[in-house]
């Protein structure tokens, strides 16, 4: 269901068209109009409040009705780009044809300065946020708003109950709304979604290959509608001059785009959904939100699937919306329909079957420590459930090593990348969570940057998923007929099954100037010992048993992390015993022969 009146309509045609809404079995009225928003802001500088755009379309009835809502920086990019002036624009996603007809409104949120809102973009800043309130207030009646012709704009139609998804920075939106709190919002469902912007372009002080260099700026450039881009190029600078990138420390800059931050004072319901070979969206963002949240007790449930950047449309269909009509008529209506008593978490296997767990990590995840220790039989570096008593093995500069190569051979010393591996595990082994890792250096230079990579090491196949890019997620038709034929946004994910012998299982870095702090670097103390401790991404797996768990442990992993100048013949001791890996084990034990 595609309408004809995309195309016809204007920015100065009548604001509001009267549309059918399919749905099951009957055609029920809809309501559609485009309004503007009042934002509190000035983010352009130009003297007048940022007007941030809004589509809605909501059943033809005199009775009020919660709110479905979808925000994005991406409206006016990729195929919705032709009628991006147009209003109403349009409704890309299948949010329209399966909420209006269940009773609620689907409300469209542009992001100030992209598509038709005024304002520049910030890339997580405050400003992003204060688009959301705007129409979150409006829709509670503490905001103005105005059609384009000038005519003011009521909500009188809304309960004033928000439900937020997307995905990617759709999904981000949603958590900047949960972590300042802002009334009405009473669920958030972030699908790929960042919790943490100085995470998304950086780990542990080091910056992520690609990710490295004037990142925010990048992006808010990318996203900027053409009418706004010259009058926010010196917004844009400002980030550039402000984002870090010589230090790649955590700053306030960074702090303010921080929504974990704001965790303490979440009240939203939240449901969150993962790829946990999502390397663009790193699987970070949703544990660590994940942990904050868990900690305070918000009501949650997490879907983790094992594909990378991913919309759960394309590869759940059927249950995502079974479940997403419960979620919102729960949190938005009081249904008492019984999601809540279902299983907290969902948890997809490598074969693509699904499990559930009553809780996440799972319930009886325990630290379980193991630590470095020296050559054995078959590999290069043992890692054992009790300490050696000595000893160091020399890690030099990785200068070409691909992941591959890292991981491959384990029973071979090379000096670019040390292996520690356990021995055949005699039972399964289910990790579930955050792994830490802690190695105690000596280094011949004042800085190095270290990578971590946890590996299954035994055969077997692994499956790897194409993703897709945020624009794709964000503006692929998604009309019945896609849901219908897997095509748009449903269309499923290729799959190519690969035999292994090694599996990345996660993998985390640090830079070790940053050791004590992420917020200011401290010079490594050349010949003398010290312990740096880094976390690597959450992982939900299961290591069958007669395989070994291992970790690789390398500098300058360049295809993940910016290069660390400073490290150039880098050569590091590392102390056996005192250096180790903490798994987070469902049973607390890693059991080897």
């Amino acid at each position: 269901m595609r309408r004809a009146y995309l195309v016809a309509a204007t920015l100065l045609t009548a604001a509001t068209v009267c549309t059918p809404v399919q749905s099951a079995g009957a055609a029920a009225a809809a309501i559609t109009e485009t309004v503007y928003v009042e934002s509190t802001t000035d983010s352009d500088s130009d003297g007048k409040l940022d007007r941030i755009a809004a589509d809605v379309m909501r059943p033809d009835t005199t009775g009020r009705v919660p709110v479905v809502m979808e925000a994005s920086p991406y409206y006016g990019l990729g195929a919705t780009k032709a009628t991006a002036a147009a209003v109403p624009r349009g409704f890309g996603r299948w949010y329209d044809e399966y909420f209006v007809p269940r009773g609620y409104a689907v409300v469209e949120v542009e992001m100030q300065g992209t598509s038709r809102s005024t304002g520049c973009p910030t890339t997580g800043g405050p400003e992003d946020t204060a688009s959301v309130r705007a129409v979150v207030d409006w829709l509670n009646g503490r905001a103005k708003a105005f059609y384009a012709d000038g005519r003011v704009a009521t909500a009188s139609w809304s309960t004033g109950n928000v439900g937020m998804l997307g995905v990617s920075y759709n999904g981000t939106l949603p958590n900047a709304a949960a972590a300042a709190n802002i009334p009405g919002v009473k669920t958030i469902v972030p699908i790929a979604a960042i919790s943490s912007w100085y995470e998304y372009a950086r780990d542990q002080g080091i910056g992520y290959t690609g990710w490295e260099s004037n990142y925010p700026a990048y992006l808010a450039n990318y996203v900027v509608s053409a009418a706004q881009k010259a009058k926010c190029k010196p917004v844009f600078d400002k980030l550039s001059a402000n984002d870090g990138d010589e230090s790649w420390d955590y700053t306030s800059f960074w702090k303010t785009r921080d929504y974990r931050v704001g965790a303490k004072d979440v009240t939203a319901a939240v449901f969150a959904v993962h790829g946990q070979a999502d390397w663009n969206v790193k699987p970070s963002q949703f544990g660590r939100w994940w942990k904050e949240l868990a900690d305070r007790d918000v009501p949650r449930k997490i879907w983790l699937h094992r594909g990378g950047h991913l919309d759960p449309i394309s590869f759940r269909q059927a249950e995502w919306q079974r479940v997403m009509g419960l979620w919102m008529d729960h949190w938005l209506k009081g249904a008492d329909n019984g999601i809540m008593d279902e299983p907290m978490a969902d948890v997809q296997k490598p074969d693509g079957s699904w499990e559930q767990a009553a809780s996440w990590p799972r319930p009886g995840t325990a630290g379980t420590t193991l630590y470095f220790g020296p050559a054995a039989s078959d590999v290069s570096g043992s890692l054992t459930a009790t300490a050696a008593t000595g000893g160091t093995q020399r890690l030099g500069d990785n200068t070409n090593l691909t992941e591959s190569a890292m991981m491959a051979n384990p029973g071979t010393a090379d000096a670019r990348r040390l292996v520690y591996a356990t021995a055949p595990l005699t039972k399964d082994a289910r990790l579930s969570g955050e792994v830490g890792v802690t190695a105690r250096i000596t280094s011949n230079r004042p800085s190095a940057a270290l990578t971590a990579v946890l590996v299954d090491y035994g055969p077997g196949t692994q499956a790897v998923l194409t993703d897709r890019s945020p624009v794709q997620l964000s503006t692929e038709t998604c009309a019945k007929n896609d849901l219908r034929d897997r095509t748009g946004c449903a269309r499923p994910p290729e799959v190519s099954v690969q035999a292994v012998t090694a599996t990345m299982l996660t993998k985390g870095a640090i830079d070790t100037k940053n050791r004590a702090s992420l917020e200011s670097g401290t010079a490594l103390p050349t010949g003398q010992a010290v312990d740096v401790t880094w976390k690597l991404h959450a992982r939900d797996a299961l290591i069958p048993a007669g395989h070994r768990i291992g970790i690789v442990l390398v500098t300058n992993h360049s295809s993940y992390i910016a290069r660390d100048t400073g490290s150039s013949g880098i050569a590091l001791d590392v102390s056996l015993g005192a250096s180790k890996v903490v798994l987070p084990v469902v049973g607390g034990a890693v059991v080897t022969g």
